[in-house]
């Protein structure tokens, strides 16, 4: 019995064709935590700048993760003018980025064993609503490239996430993708450029009403 574009069902050695043949990633919050190191950067950064007045708790800024980096900066440094704000973000991303190649972060439990063994059936791509280079310091870090095909972000392309999803879609010819992404932004996001999304409910936001996923190791069964 054909199920179509079913899940991987096996039943009396029967093997059904996959739902999806491509899984997007989120970074932050779905693939690592960088919020310990990218604070610990940023403080050591804002204590030099003598017009910063308020130095974000870490709560405040893991409460930014997933926002683009206009609203990141806006959240952050509210009483800064767009200019001088968007220069401290800049200048400090670049300091973070640094750290993050060299140091990397927390990657959640059984991040790259999961990897391994979906890149070997899907094509696996990353999408960020951050600026450039960021996404290169995890895959430098941990070694990921060799498991990922494709990624986009919003400082490359100055496209939102919505449209970077199509975006990778798009270049890497998928019928069947998915996102995978731990806030409502991304769910948001994945359902603007019509894409299935899969709630990461260990990361830094809440969804409801999708499917979850409490561990990235629960990922290949339910793809």
């Amino acid at each position: 019995e054909s199920r179509g574009l079913g899940d991987v069902y096996k039943r009396q050695g029967e093997r059904f064709p996959m739902k999806y043949d491509g899984i997007i990633f989120d970074l932050d919050g779905t693939l690592w935590d960088a919020v310990e190191e990218g604070h610990l950067v940023l403080l050591e950064y804002l204590k030099t700048q003598p017009d910063v007045t308020h130095l974000p708790t870490k709560e405040e800024y893991a409460g930014v993760m997933g926002l683009g980096m206009d609203d990141l900066a806006e959240k952050l440094f509210p009483y800064l003018s767009y200019e001088r704000r968007m220069q401290v973000f800049n200048e400090d991303f670049k300091l973070e980025c640094e750290y993050l190649a060299e140091h990397g972060a927390k990657l959640y439990p059984h991040m790259h064993e999961t990897l391994k063994k979906l890149s070997e059936t899907h094509t696996l791509c990353i999408v960020s609503n951050c600026d450039n280079g960021y996404i290169q310091a995890f895959l430098k870090a941990h070694n990921m490239a060799q498991y990922f095909t494709d990624y986009e972000c919003m400082g490359s392309t100055g496209k939102p996430k919505a449209d970077n999803i199509a975006l990778v879609v798009e270049h890497n010819h998928l019928k069947a993708p998915v996102y995978v992404g731990d806030t409502v932004w991304d769910y948001n996001s994945a359902t603007q450029a019509g894409v299935p999304f899969i709630f990461a409910a260990y990361g830094f936001g809440n969804v409801e009403n999708v499917p979850k996923i409490y561990d990235i190791a629960e990922l290949p069964a339910l793809v």
